[in-house]
């Protein structure tokens, strides 16, 4: 079998599957890390992102959908995440594909870029109001990055991130040959969902 193969099913009888699709992110302290945070809010970071948008409320391919930048120290992974009836299995994975094409393709209107930076910041600070957070959010960063990070610091690398930014940084992790697809439910051929990442 392929040492990293593009697609790996989990079988297991049920109604619905759960599917991961994305490919690697950016490490921790990668020049891109903001940019990178932005596009996956852009994409899957609220009820008025592009997955759920598209997926969820237009399409109503999907009960729950998002997507995420995991960040660790050397690697990354980026991902939207989805649970999805069994009988329109392939038109959500071929919309989610589509959407994660579009965000190369298309630039970012700076309206759209705003409200994605503005709840990622919000969230930041909503998460950072009891002082036990604040002590986890130094002793991680202390930790992990070497040194500790002021919020402001981070507030700014949001805030700074362009629309250019997360084009590049979608091309880079989103290109179609850099898709893979992990799922839970009761398919087996791998192939015929490799074919829809194309």
């Amino acid at each position: 079998p392929e040492p990293h193969p593009r697609v790996r099913l989990h079988h297991k009888e049920s109604d619905s599957l759960h599917i991961r699709v994305g490919g690697a992110g950016l490490p921790l302290l990668h020049p891109d890390r903001y940019a990178a945070s932005v596009l996956s809010a852009v994409l899957g970071g609220g009820m008025s992102s592009r997955l759920f948008t598209e997926v969820r409320e237009r399409r109503g391919l999907a009960y729950y959908i998002g997507a995420q930048h995991g960040q660790y120290v050397e690697a990354g992974s980026l991902f939207s995440q989805a649970g999805v009836d069994i009988k329109r299995a392939d038109e959500a994975v071929t919309t989610i594909v589509a959407e994660l094409q579009r965000i190369i393709d298309e630039p970012v209107p700076g309206d759209e870029l705003e409200k994605a930076r503005n709840m990622l910041k919000g969230r930041l600070v909503l998460g950072l109001e009891d002082p036990r957070s604040i002590v986890a959010f130094g002793l991680r960063t202390t930790i992990l990055e070497g040194a500790p990070r002021e919020i402001p610091e981070v507030l700014a690398g949001l805030d700074a991130v362009t629309g250019d930014d997360v084009a590049r940084v979608a091309k880079e992790l989103l290109s179609p040959d850099k898709l893979r697809m992990a799922a839970v439910g009761p398919f087996d051929d791998e192939k015929h969902f490799e074919a829809l990442l194309a």
